[in-house]
């Protein structure tokens, strides 16, 4: 068996098409871009690399978009600061706050400080709580790609039993709750988790964020399951590499690669949250 490899990039040239449709629509409407404004602090290598094809991205759709900095140096107080003017900006759409933060920002204050409203990554407080709820709000940018993908390749969810590997604010938790808004049985593993290997065999869908390269091996996953892979890893050779060992294709029905799977879906459902944003501020 050799795994059906789902293609990020198809699937976020989709989304940036329908987000950049939208936006010719308004603006012939005479009603103003989206902006994205974002915030970093520092200079850390992959955040810059995020950021600029983030504005890549921007620029595709027709949105505008602004970036912000501070020096790593940057005090909690300074970042919100930055965060409430951008808050007060009417010409801006969403505000995202580029992680990991230097040690010195309470990320948690940092991201509570943006407006829910422009929360374009779905992390404040409130966000987080109407997800909990099944209530609408901003989503995080990669589960929300990661169930895009499962849709567009017509993966079922509903009475699966999905296995997320990862606890995060960003990715494990959040992800959890939409595949058991869509129906999905859901196991929740992380480092401290006791036969680890036995409840990856039992995932019909495996999604992997534990941030270790080539952590997940064939014999952890089950025949012919979904194995979405979102690590993000530099292998000994500089390339970029996942959390799951890529001879994981021979066994898996389907599987999402890294590079080139969940990557270019999360910075395509960034814009989609932009727009997003947009039209809630100001519906056209």
């Amino acid at each position: 068996m050799t795994a059906v490899r789902l293609d990020g990039t198809r699937v976020a040239s989709a989304i940036l098409a329908d987000v950049a449709e939208g936006i010719r629509t308004r603006v012939t409407a005479g009603l103003p871009r989206p902006h994205l404004a974002a915030l970093l602090v520092g200079n850390d290598p992959a955040s810059e690399t995020y950021v600029r094809l983030k504005r890549r991205d921007a620029d595709k759709v027709g949105m505008t978009s602004s970036d912000h900095r501070l020096p790593a140096t940057a005090t909690t107080s300074a970042v919100v600061e930055l965060v409430e003017s951008l808050n007060r900006d009417d010409d801006v759409s969403g505000v995202l706050v580029q992680t990991p933060l230097p040690p010195g920002v309470d990320e948690a204050v940092a991201l509570a400080s943006v407006d829910p409203v422009k929360d374009v990554d779905g992390l404040h407080p409130v966000n987080a709580g109407r997800l909990l709820l099944g209530q609408p709000g901003m989503v995080p940018s990669t589960p929300a790609g990661i169930i895009r993908m499962l849709d567009v390749y017509d993966i079922e969810v509903a009475g699966r039993h999905a296995v997320v590997l990862g606890r995060s604010n960003i990715v494990g938790k959040p992800a959890a709750l939409l595949l058991l808004r869509r129906n999905a049985t859901v196991t929740i593993c992380h480092s401290k988790t006791v036969g680890l290997a036995e409840i990856c065999r039992e995932a019909d869908i495996l999604v992997v964020a534990i941030g270790r390269l080539n952590f997940v091996k064939p014999d952890m996953v089950r025949p012919a399951a979904a194995v979405i892979d979102v690590g993000v890893n530099t292998r000994p050779d500089g390339r970029l590499g996942g959390d799951v060992d890529p001879t994981v294709a021979e066994t898996a029905g389907w599987l999402s690669p890294v590079p080139g799977g969940v990557g270019p879906v999360t910075r395509a459902m960034l814009m989609a949250n932009t727009w997003q944003a947009e039209q809630a501020r100001r519906p056209g």
